[in-house]
């Protein structure tokens, strides 16, 4: 496989990804990706593709999370470069594999930033279709408001990118309105 495409991709997460939730969050991060490939002047779908597939073993593996990935995508004919960008997405948390390109970068601080984005967007009425940095930026400094999604990193992340909070969820809202419908995040009026 010269490139992982994003209708490969969702195939072979597919082989192991059921639940709703977790493919909800594959189309958030691979939303957010893509807009992440525009700013840099990358390639999209390839982009696209790798936030797909970046949570391949979580379902079936919560607690050994990137410990059942590197192999099977290996043997899947995924591209070594992709395989080290899911597995840099899990950098000082449960592996060793440091973020060093813009991709890796990227993903290590999308992964959970998009978490706070689609909690923000499903507090509107009009979900992310209207959402701004500004009212961002509100939940962002409430510590409580997804309280889960671990801050702290992405600001590593961002740090890593050279870039301000600010920016990168500029860029991440930007991506995932694009895709508001498929992510459900339309508000009142689906």
């Amino acid at each position: 496989m010269e490139k992982l495409s994003l209708e490969k991709a969702k195939e072979i997460n597919a082989t192991m990804v059921t639940e709703d939730h977790l493919l909800l969050h594959a189309a958030n991060v691979s939303a957010a990706m893509g807009a992440m490939a525009d700013y840099f002047g990358e390639d999209k779908e390839h982009w696209e593709a790798v936030g797909w597939l970046h949570d391949f073993d979580y379902e079936k593996y919560p607690e050994e999370h990137l410990a059942h990935t590197e192999e099977p995508l290996r043997q899947l004919g995924v591209p070594e470069e992709d395989i080290r960008a899911i597995m840099s997405h899990g950098y000082s948390i449960c592996t060793n594999v440091e973020p060093v390109t813009n991709m890796e970068k990227s993903i290590f601080t999308v992964d959970e930033l998009t978490g706070i984005v689609q909690a923000a967007a499903r507090m509107r009425p009009n979900g992310i279709t209207d959402l701004e940095v500004k009212s961002f930026m509100k939940k962002w400094k409430d510590k409580r408001f997804a309280a889960k999604c671990n801050r702290p990193l992405i600001l590593q992340g961002c740090e890593m990118l050279g870039m301000e909070i600010r920016e990168v969820a500029a860029i991440v809202i930007e991506g995932m309105k694009a895709h508001a419908e498929e992510l459900r995040l339309t508000g009142a009026r689906q």
